[in-house]
């Protein structure tokens, strides 16, 4: 799941908004959430009554907001007059790299085509998938063109299963987010500028037991990284124990994007 936080401005404390917190009256707040009925009531317990946590509070949502949740907000007046902003940011996914990001479903694949998989639980985690691709679109300005592969049975006697209509199903729920946008989000295009494939494994059974030979395949098979972080110890200068020093293998790293993608004979 995406994280739940509040961010305090001026203080840089950045905290989940389950857990208690200390009560900062003179002091404004933004809180980053999803737009789900439980973050709102919890961001309504917290700017309610004569007592709030603190004094102003600037709300931006990761996705789009129901209206019904709008309403819910609006129908406590004392909450209306202490919010400073309420936006959506449309920033639902984790950009890994400048040409990469993913929308945090990792347990898609059995929810989708899993033996014990249920119709309407893969109906719910396809709109997350929908939702949360569609604002990679939102952030970039980008309206696609959404082009995927249409179920087809093998024979007329085969009937259509949920699993080869979930590119059909995935394409019209990120099309329908889409659509939205054109009317709601400032200079967002009114006609497409990009396209949008979506494949299924069907398409390449072979990838995922084919196993990488770049050098960035390499150091996650050789080293312990967490993520794009790898931790080494250095020798200390004045002979004392040795420190742990982080590295970030990111973009920002010249030598790690000249090698990244090259084959591990190259290097």
């Amino acid at each position: 799941m995406l994280k739940k936080v509040i961010i305090l401005m001026f203080a840089a404390v950045v905290e989940d908004i389950y857990k208690r917190r200390q009560p900062l009256p003179s002091m404004h707040a933004i809180y980053f959430m999803q737009p789900t009925k439980e973050n709102v009531g919890m961001f309504l317990s917290d700017m309610a009554g004569k007592s709030p946590l603190y004094k102003k509070a600037f709300v931006f949502f990761s996705s789009p907001i129901p209206q019904e949740l709008v309403s819910y907000i609006r129908r406590d007046t004392s909450v209306v007059s202490r919010i400073g902003a309420l936006s959506e940011m449309n920033l639902e996914y984790f950009a890994i790299d400048s040409q990469g990001f993913i929308t945090d479903n990792g347990s898609a694949l059995e929810e989708l085509f899993g033996d014990e998989s249920s119709s309407r639980r893969a109906d719910e985690r396809l709109n997350v998938m929908a939702t949360r691709i569609a604002t990679v679109f939102a952030s970039l300005r980008e309206f696609p063109f959404v082009r995927y592969r249409a179920a087809k049975s093998l024979d007329t006697d085969t009937m259509t299963t949920f699993r080869d209509l979930v590119p059909t199903k995935l394409a019209a729920g990120i099309w329908n987010c889409l659509v939205k946008y054109k009317s709601k989000i400032k200079d967002f295009p009114q006609t497409e500028t990009c396209e949008l494939l979506i494949l299924d494994r069907s398409v390449d059974q072979i990838a995922p037991i084919i196993h990488e030979w770049t050098y960035d395949a390499m150091c996650h098979d050789l080293l312990n990284m967490e993520g794009n972080k790898y931790v080494h110890e250095v020798a200390s200068k004045a002979g004392g124990p040795s420190e742990k020093k982080d590295v970030l293998l990111e973009d920002h790293d010249p030598i790690w994007l000249e090698l990244r993608h090259a084959h591990i004979a190259d290097v």
